[in-house]
Formats: structure tokens, sequence, C-alpha cells
């Protein structure tokens, strides 16, 4: 196995290296923003964060939140942005899963 700088026969010269960027960021956080998709935001230091993306740049988003104050975050700070559904929602305390709800035989 060669290295880069090594003389190896089955090196492919000229090829050229993926793009760093693809330019699709933007275009994904306008899509969220104009139709308010509720969104999951995980920072770095582990915080998840729920609201709808209201504007974003370069180095950050507005995240508006329900009944919480709106942020301004750093996106260097943010781990991952995910579209929240209504099925990932944690459940309300006491509203324990049904028995059928439960599986028959579960794996130990």
């Amino acid at each position: 196995m060669g290295f880069r700088g090594s003389s190896d026969s089955n090196h492919h010269k000229g090829r050229t290296p993926p793009p760093d960027d693809t330019h699709q960021e933007a275009a994904y956080l306008k899509m969220l923003g104009e139709k308010q998709r509720p969104v999951r935001i995980k920072l770095m230091d582990g915080t998840m964060l729920r609201g709808w993306i209201e504007y974003y740049d370069r180095r950050m988003v507005r995240l508006t939140r329900d009944g919480a104050p709106n942020l301004f975050i750093f996106k260097h700070e943010i781990a991952y942005i995910a579209e929240d559904s209504p099925l990932r929602r944690p459940r309300p305390e006491g509203s324990g899963a049904s028995q059928g709800d439960t599986p028959a035989n579960p794996a130990k």
C-alpha cells in the first residue's frame, strides 16, 4: 500500500478530491425556514433544543421557540440539525405505554 508521496503505479493522476462544501446547507435551511418545519438542534455540549429556524446566515441560525426565548446559535456550536416529527417527541409524564405497545417476546 502506497502513500501519496510514493511512486505507486496504480495511483490515479489528475483525480480531483471531492468538494469540501456542496452548498446544500443554505438550500436546506431555507426550506426549513420557509415551511416553518419543527427542528431539533443538538449543540456540541449535548444540549437539545426544539423550535423552527426563522433566520440563518454564514455563521448562525435563529431558533424560534414556543413558550421560550428565541435563540441565535453560532453554527460552530451545533452538532446537528434534524427535522422534528411528532413521533419523536417525548411522552408526557404518566403516559406509560399500554400493553399493546410492549413486545410479546422481549429480547434478553
